[in-house]
This record gives C-alpha cells, sequence and structure tokens, in this order.
C-alpha cells in the first residue's frame, strides 16, 4: 500500500512538472523559434545527465544490443513526439493542439489493451473519457477556433498524440529489461542529437546562424530554458519511467491531463489569466476521470490485503 501512494506521488510530481512546464516553454518561445528551442532544451537535458555518467556517479551497464533496442522510444518520444506537435502548431491552432493532445489517453487504453493486455473495466473507459472530456470542454468554452487549421496539421497533431501514448506503451514493455535512468538517458541523448541537427541545418540554409546564439542575452529565456530542460524533460522523463515500470499505461497517462489542467491554473496564477466557471467544471470532469481510472486497483488490494489478514 505505501508503494502505491509513491507511485501515485511521483505521478502527481510528474503532472506538476508537466504542467509548468507550458508556462516556461510559451516565455521561451518569445525569443526562439521551437526547434531553437527544443535543441537548448535537450542539449541541457543531456549534459545533465551525462555528467554523472561520465563522473561514474551512475552506471548505465548498457551493451550495444541494448541500445539498439531503446532507440525506438529515444525515437518516438521525444523526437518525432515534438517534431510532429511543432509543426502541426505551425498548420493549426493552439486550442486544436490541445484538444488532440488531450485525446492521448484514449489512444493509450486501445494500444495498451491491444499490446500489453491491459485489462481495464467500464468504470475506467467511461473515466478516460472524462478526463479527456475535462480537458476539450475548457478549451471549447474559452474559445477554441479552428481557424487557420489544416487537415496536414490536424493529422501531425493526431500523430503527436498517437506517438505519445506509444512511448507510454513502450516504456511499460520495456520495464523488465531496464532502469528508468537507462531509457532516460537514451532519450535525451537522441533528443539532443535530432533536434540540434534540425536547428543547425536550418541555420545553415537560410545564413542565419549567428541568431541561434542570440536567445543566450536574454535572462528568461535562461531560465526558461533551465526549467524545461532539467525539470520538463529530464525529470519528468525519469519520473514516467519509473512510474510506468510499476504502473499500467491507462492508469499513468490521465496524468498528462491533470497536467493541462495544472498549467491552466499556473496561467491564472502566474500570467494573471482569467478563472472562468467553465475551468472549474473542466477541473472536476479531469480530477474525476483520474480518480475513476486508478479506483479500480485500490479497492482490489484492500481485498487482498483483507483476505490476507482474516
Amino acid at each position: 500500500m505505501l508503494e502505491q501512494r509513491k507511485l501515485y506521488l511521483l505521478a502527481l510530481l510528474y503532472a506538476f512538472v508537466i504542467g509548468f512546464s507550458f508556462l516556461f516553454t510559451k516565455l521561451a518561445l518569445d525569443f526562439a523559434d521551437p526547434i531553437d528551442t527544443l535543441a537548448y532544451r535537450f542539449t541541457l537535458s543531456f549534459v545533465a545527465i551525462v555528467i554523472p555518467v561520465l563522473a561514474g556517479w551512475i552506471k548505465l551497464d548498457l551493451s550495444f544490443r541494448k541500445w539498439l533496442r531503446l532507440l525506438p522510444i529515444g525515437l518516438v518520444y521525444p523526437t518525432l513526439f515534438f517534431g510532429f506537435q511543432a509543426f502541426g502548431l505551425a498548420h493549426a491552432t493552439s486550442s486544436v493542439g490541445g484538444i488532440l493532445s488531450a485525446s492521448s489517453p484514449i489512444f493509450t487504453l486501445i494500444m495498451a489493451s491491444l499490446v500489453l493486455k491491459e485489462r481495464t473495466t467500464w468504470i475506467q473507459k467511461l473515466s478516460v473519457l472524462c478526463s479527456v472530456g475535462g480537458v476539450v470542454y475548457i478549451i471549447a468554452m474559452g474559445g477554441a477556433s479552428a481557424q487557420g487549421t489544416s487537415a496536414l496539421g490536424i493529422f501531425m497533431l493526431l500523430l503527436s498524440a498517437l506517438l505519445m501514448s506509444l512511448y507510454g506503451v513502450l516504456a511499460r514493455y520495456l520495464r523488465d529489461g531496464y532502469t528508468a535512468i537507462q531509457m532516460s538517458y537514451v532519450m535525451m541523448l537522441i533528443g539532443c542529437v535530432s533536434f540540434n541537427a534540425m536547428s543547425v541545418a536550418k541555420h545553415t540554409l537560410n545564413g542565419t546562424m549567428p541568431s541561434l546564439f542570440e536567445p543566450l542575452t536574454h535572462p528568461h529565456f535562461i531560465i526558461s530554458i533551465v526549467y524545461i530542460g532539467l525539470m520538463s524533460s529530464l525529470v519528468s522523463s525519469f519520473l514516467s519511467n519509473y512510474v510506468l515500470s510499476k504502473l499500467e499505461a491507462t492508469r499513468m497517462s490521465v496524468f498528462v491531463n491533470l497536467g493541462n489542467l495544472i498549467s491552466i491554473v499556473a496561467g491564472v496564477i502566474f500570467l494573471n489569466e482569467k478563472l472562468s466557471y467553465y475551468h472549474i467544471v473542466g477541473a472536476v470532469l479531469i480530477i474525476g476521470g483520474v480518480l475513476g481510472v486508478n479506483y479500480r486497483k485500490r479497492t482490489k488490494i484492500k481485498y487482498v490485503m483483507e483476505v490476507k489478514t482474516g
């Protein structure tokens, strides 16, 4: 029971970390475009994890064969996920992007059922829909608009949502052969190499290489990158990989939508954004969905403990 509580606390911490990441990412994008921001983000993430590895404080113990097995998860998340998300948002509104991103737990439920053979009750299925509905409701009531959204943008954003779900399933699938540190290391490495290659190629083709370093002259950009690089990328990936090694992918997926709720609260508190009644209604739906998805396991554990002590 204590282990379960620890997992839920870590999942809740994960939701808080990614919730605040929207705030800091928004600030960083005032000084750099999405590709450059991602390049800085994952460079810092990789440097932060490679230092203790080189110093010998962390032992990776990864053979070449193990490296190859981890390549898919590193390509899926962060590289392809953030790549499709960034280019998708270039052809769609942020509100449409938020709605499609919120659908990720539905895809996770389906893929986890097919690949991992995870079983869910009707209460859990309805709770996933409840969580997704809460996010969609908030965005729709906030004046969501599809104007300026193309079919290409929708397709790319749907792919990013699918990739987020696929990451959760892969992390869960690989839980017995790898540690959270090993998976996080490979993910940060691939993200660093991929986005730096994209950024350098873009600036080289456009002849704008000096502008790559211009954002570093702004303290607000540096503060934002430190948060999203260390917390949103490195810490969140470790938390997610660890929790997924212990908790079903479907149950973990709804904490992403809880992160969306936390981002709204952060906007209200720190950016003076308006809090409306529909935020509260959506919050109830999201929190209800998270509790509903995780209800079955707690009941089962309680029953098992009663049998053992009876």
